[in-house]
């Protein structure tokens, strides 16, 4: 069974999406659509921007998105998931690919959700961190010893774990994952505290948007990041896309189910290979590929 699998912010470089522009009629009127949807030209941006303005949370988002998105519709017939899932950000895109949502909401609803974390990270300072190999038990128990907010926030792969909160809390934090004998705990540079607590305002904004959209019924199961099991019913799949700002994502776990429920390959749709290195720490004997056209 062919598992397709979505990356996540921080997988964005410049020139991204530009062969599907150049390449492809209907990767072109895509890429025009969305410079008309989001009001400027992502384009651009994408095929000849800098790091630093790629880096910007209002263009990341939809940035990959819109690579992942076209890269699926452009392989037409060759594009046929038994099963999605897609890591934070990337499970709106394979929301798109399976059927769920149509291209324009999903990118309308992409661009709703990096404002509303942008305006989350603005009002509070805080920040995420990498724990390297630890169990993720001994993360988990260390977070709720700690004064503050701090969670576990990304379950990337076993002996990886990115913990979310405040910044005073995941310095704290950082040292006693040391003390507990944390091959790494480092600070990330990211410019907020997603998967946390603190993405509320962020949620409560991003959930009257997901309400108001029309969900139609997948074409094959997506693995939502909230629950890790196989998802088919519209109306719990948005439930579970209101509750992921605020909760983990549980790749590994996702990962773990899809093996178990028969998936014997993992390709990534996207930009980058994070996702096939995550996969392959889960089970090296797996196969994985990069989507290419």
């Amino acid at each position: 069974m062919n598992a397709y699998i979505f990356p996540g912010q921080g997988a964005q470089f410049t020139g991204m999406g530009l062969d599907l522009y150049e390449n492809s009629s209907e990767g072109k009127e895509l890429f025009d659509k969305a410079n008309e949807i989001l009001g400027f030209e992502i384009t651009k941006i994408m095929f000849e921007g800098t790091a630093e303005e790629l880096k910007q949370t209002k263009v990341t988002q939809p940035a990959i998105f819109l690579h992942s998105v076209i890269l699926s519709k452009v392989l037409g017939d060759t594009f046929k998931p038994d099963m999605v899932a897609g890591h934070s950000l990337g499970e709106l895109s394979a929301l798109v690919a399976n059927g769920v949502l149509s291209f324009e909401d999903g990118l309308t609803l992409v661009s709703k959700r990096a404002m509303a974390m942008q305006k989350a990270c603005e009002a509070q300072e805080s920040t995420m961190a990498a724990v390297l190999g630890l169990e993720d038990k001994i993360v988990e128990d260390a977070c709720n010893d700690i004064d503050g907010i701090v969670v576990a926030a990304n379950y990337n792969c076993p002996g990886q774990l990115v913990i979310s909160g405040e910044i005073k809390a995941i310095e704290k934090a950082c040292e006693v994952m040391k003390e507990k004998g944390a091959r790494r705990a480092l600070m990330l540079p990211v410019g907020g505290a997603f998967h946390s607590p603190l993405m509320e305002p962020a949620r409560e904004e991003l959930a009257a948007a997901i309400e108001a959209t029309t969900f139609n019924k997948p074409s094959c199961p997506i693995y939502q990041n909230v629950t890790t099991t196989a998802v088919t019913d519209p109306e719990e799949i948005k439930k579970n896309l209101i509750l992921q700002l605020t909760a983990p994502v549980k790749w590994t776990q996702s990962v773990q189910q899809m093996l178990t429920d028969g998936a014997t390959s993992f390709t990534e749709v996207g930009p980058g290979k994070v996702l096939q290195g995550l996969v392959k720490k889960v089970d090296r004997s797996i196969t994985t590929a990069s989507a290419t056209l």
